[in-house]
């Protein structure tokens, strides 16, 4: 549990905690960058759902507003499980887990197909493995010396 020091910020976050605020921060934000014109290029081609939906933000990730939705609910979950330790390392681990079978899920299915429904291209394929990977090592790194009630251990 958090509580407050006399300048007004949170004390007592572990570090897992504050990577996990901090993924799902940036989780947020990219989803809100999803929705912004010019941050994500050929914008009036977003679409809901599928392959066919040709947004790139920053230019090379290719979106849709499912994709965004997805983004900005991962971020809500990450900040909302950054409350304790042990559900932080349940939402980096899980959340790496899930992304790593998205890349694997990214690999199988043909680009221009109907599976490709969230949509994600090469770029997102691989962003996907990066992340799951991260997420997993900064899980598993972070919660050593870590009790699974979420109080550092002696």
């Amino acid at each position: 549990m958090t509580s407050m020091s006399s300048t007004g910020r949170t004390a007592g976050r572990t570090n897992i905690q504050k990577a996990t605020l901090a993924v799902g921060a940036v989780f947020l934000l990219v989803g809100v960058l999803g929705f912004v014109p010019g941050i994500t290029s050929n914008y009036e081609s977003l679409g809901f759902a599928g392959h066919g939906s040709e947004a790139l933000l920053l230019g090379i990730f290719q979106v849709s507003i499912l994709h965004n939705i997805v983004h900005l609910l991962f971020g809500i979950a990450g900040i909302a499980m950054a409350g304790s330790a042990a559900q932080s390392r349940n939402y980096l681990i899980g959340g790496g887990a899930i992304y790593l079978v998205l890349w694997l899920y990214g690999l199988l299915i043909g680009q221009d197909s109907a599976a490709n429904f969230v949509p994600v291209n090469t770029a997102d394929n691989w962003l996907h493995f990066v992340l799951g990977v991260a997420m997993i090592g900064l899980g598993v790194a972070l919660s050593r010396g870590t009790a699974r009630t979420g109080h550092t251990t002696a």
